[in-house]
């Protein structure tokens, strides 16, 4: 199973769609966002192009009641819940989280596979049996350029993606 990972897209829908088509493109079944959309209109390119999407809660999510009515409003394959929050993904225990400061270790010991965000840096790494990934920023604001990445479920191989065009630069 491959899955779209974001995080921190602070508004910049085209950032957002350009994404979700590179990760339709790699052939993912949903995407999982660690929070900070910051606006409901920027859950319109889920909706726009039928990307189911699990998602959590960022610090930057201030109307959540405005983003749950924008998730419910679309085809209905948008979920949001407060971080953290656990799934079951395609056999696979994952835990979606903003920061990982929010959680304690025991918390993420449990874990095959922990997405998170906050940082804005893309970022893989393992603890034990678990894998840590951050897709970094969707929005480009701090770092120049949007970022998310692609998780196979079943060989926990990451791809990282990066648009590197001029309209995306700062």
């Amino acid at each position: 199973m491959r899955i779209g990972l974001l995080s921190d897209t602070h508004d910049r829908v085209p950032a957002v769609r350009e994404l979700l088509e590179q990760m339709i493109a790699g052939g993912v079944s949903i995407v999982m966002h660690a929070g900070d959309y910051c606006s409901p209109f920027t859950l319109q390119p889920f909706h726009d192009l039928s990307v189911p999407l699990l998602g959590v809660f960022g610090r930057n999510d201030g109307d959540q009641d405005a983003l749950q009515a924008a998730a419910k409003s679309g085809f209905g394959a948008t979920e949001l819940y407060e971080s953290p929050h656990s799934f079951d993904l395609g056999g696979k225990s994952v835990l979606l989280i903003h920061d990982l400061a929010d959680v304690h270790q025991r918390s993420i010991d449990g874990h095959e596979v922990v997405v998170h965000g906050f940082t804005h840096i893309p970022e893989m790494k393992s603890r034990g049996d678990t894998m840590l990934v951050n897709p970094g920023e969707g929005c480009g604001w701090l770092h120049g350029a949007p970022t998310g990445a692609i998780l196979d479920l079943d060989t926990k191989a990451v791809e990282f993606l990066k648009l590197t065009g001029p309209e995306w630069k700062f």
